[in-house]
């Protein structure tokens, strides 16, 4: 429980510290209470930084997420293979089979994500 809880501290802390380094882009500077509002981002580029935003978090979850699986499909291989060395053949060739359905996923998404970007 206390391992939970100090990684939920650090996880908690990185989210922080990245959305405190973010927030001067998201600052933005407001006309002066004597000037006429002008319009200064049309309502297209205003949509093309949405779509950059969408775009990197997307990549990003199915990169994460792409990781973090291919570390437990690779250790557990690794795990099986040295607790049973005669099964090497079928681990490798289910381990193999598992990384490329997830690679798959992961092209997947940066497909997504290249029409987000081009078509919407």
């Amino acid at each position: 429980m206390n391992k939970l809880l100090k990684k939920m501290i650090v996880m908690a802390g990185a989210l922080v510290l990245a959305l405190s380094l973010a927030a001067p882009a998201f600052a933005a500077a407001g006309p002066a209470s004597g000037e006429p509002a002008a319009q200064t981002e049309t309502e297209e580029g205003s949509t093309i930084g949405l779509k950059a935003i969408a775009a990197g978090i997307a990549v990003g979850v199915a990169a994460a997420g792409g990781a973090v699986g291919m570390g437990m499909v690779s250790a557990k291989s690794a795990e099986s293979i040295a607790r049973q060395p005669e099964a090497e053949g079928k681990v490798r060739t289910t381990m193999m089979l598992g990384l490329v359905f997830i690679e798959t996923a992961i092209i997947y998404a940066l497909l997504v994500v290249i029409l987000i970007i081009f078509v919407l």
